[in-house]
C-alpha cells in the first residue's frame, strides 16, 4: 500500500492541475467565479483528507520501479525478492526496457499480492571492468550482498527468499551465495541467473548452493553464457524469458511449503 507521503504528493499534483485549468477555463482577471469555484474545490479536498478518506486495497500495487527498496525500508514479508541488475545498469533494478529485472518483480507481485512480496534491487557498482576481476564480482560488493541475504534470513526467519540476476549481478549473485551458512541457503527457495556470466566458469550452477534450487536461463547464441564477454543482441533479450523464471519461483515456493 502506498504511504501517506506517497498519496499528498499525488494529490498536491492533481490539485495544482485542477487550479491551473480553472484559470485557464474562465482567465486569471474572472476573480468571483475563481474565488468561488477555489472554495468548492478546497473543501471537496478536506473532504479527501489522506489520513483518513483515502483508501487503497491490498490489490492495487505500486508499479515496479528501476529502484526498489521495500525489504530494507519496509521489513519482512511472506517472500523477499533480491534482484542484480546487469553491468552499466543505473539504479538497482535495472533497465526498464531490456532488463528482466523489473518484469520478474512484477510478476512475483501478479502472483503473491503487493503486501506479501518485498522487491530490493541489489546497491552495487555494475561497472564494467568489474567482469574481468577473477569470479566476475568485486569482492566487497558480493559481501555486501552476502550480508545482506544474512540479515534478510535472521530477521524474517519465516519468509521464503528468492534470488534474481542479470549478467554481471549473476556473477555477484554466485560469489554472494557460494560462501552463505548453510542455514541460509536453506531458507532460500530459488535462485534465477539470466544471461550468467559465471555459467561456464561454475558448470552451470553456484558452488555449494543447491543445483535443483537454480535455474540459468541462456539464450542461444548469447556468448557471454560460455564465457565470452561480449554484448550480442541475445544478451538484451531476456525479458522473453521472464515467465520461465516465474513458474520456477513459483514452483520452488510450492516445494518450499510442503
Amino acid at each position: 500500500m502506498p504511504s501517506i507521503e506517497v498519496l499528498e504528493f499525488h494529490l498536491a499534483q492533481i490539485s495544482h492541475q485542477i487550479v491551473s485549468a480553472l484559470f485557464q477555463l474562465f482567465g486569471e482577471n474572472n476573480n468571483t467565479k475563481m474565488s468561488k469555484l477555489f472554495v468548492s474545490f478546497v473543501a471537496l479536498l478536506a473532504m479527501l483528507d489522506s489520513t483518513s478518506a483515502v483508501t487503497i486495497s491490498a490489490s492495487q500495487c505500486m508499479p515496479v520501479g528501476t529502484i526498489e527498496h521495500e525489504y530494507t525500508l519496509g521489513g519482512c514479508r511472506p517472500v523477499i525478492f533480491f534482484y542484480a541488475r546487469g553491468s552499466t545498469e543505473t539504479l538497482n533494478m535495472g533497465d526498464a526496457v531490456y532488463s528482466p529485472g523489473p518484469p520478474t518483480a512484477k510478476g512475483l507481485r501478479d502472483i503473491y499480492g503487493c503486501d506479501n512480496i518485498a522487491v530490493e534491487g541489489i546497491d552495487y557498482g555494475a561497472l564494467v571492468e568489474t567482469n574481468y576481476l577473477p569470479g566476475g564480482a568485486r569482492p566487497g560488493e558480493a559481501m555486501m550482498m552476502h550480508d545482506l541475504l544474512i540479515n534478510a534470513a535472521s530477521q524474517c526467519p519465516q519468509s521464503s527468499l528468492l534470488v534474481g540476476a542479470y549478467s554481471q549481478g549473476a556473477a555477484l549473485t554466485h560469489r554472494a551465495i557460494e560462501i552463505l551458512p548453510e542455514n541460509v541457503m536453506s531458507q532460500i527457495s530459488g535462485v534465477v541467473l539470466y544471461g550468467d556470466t559465471q555459467n561456464l566458469q561454475d558448470q552451470g550452477q553456484i558452488p555449494n548452493f543447491s543445483k535443483a534450487k537454480t535455474l540459468v536461463i541462456c539464450n542461444e547464441g548469447d556468448v557471454i553464457c560460455a564465457g565470452n564477454l561480449t554484448i550480442t543482441y541475445p544478451h538484451i533479450g531476456y525479458v522473453a524469458r521472464v515467465p520461465e523464471a516465474l513458474s520456477f519461483f513459483k514452483d520452488q515456493l510450492e516445494n518450499t511449503r510442503k
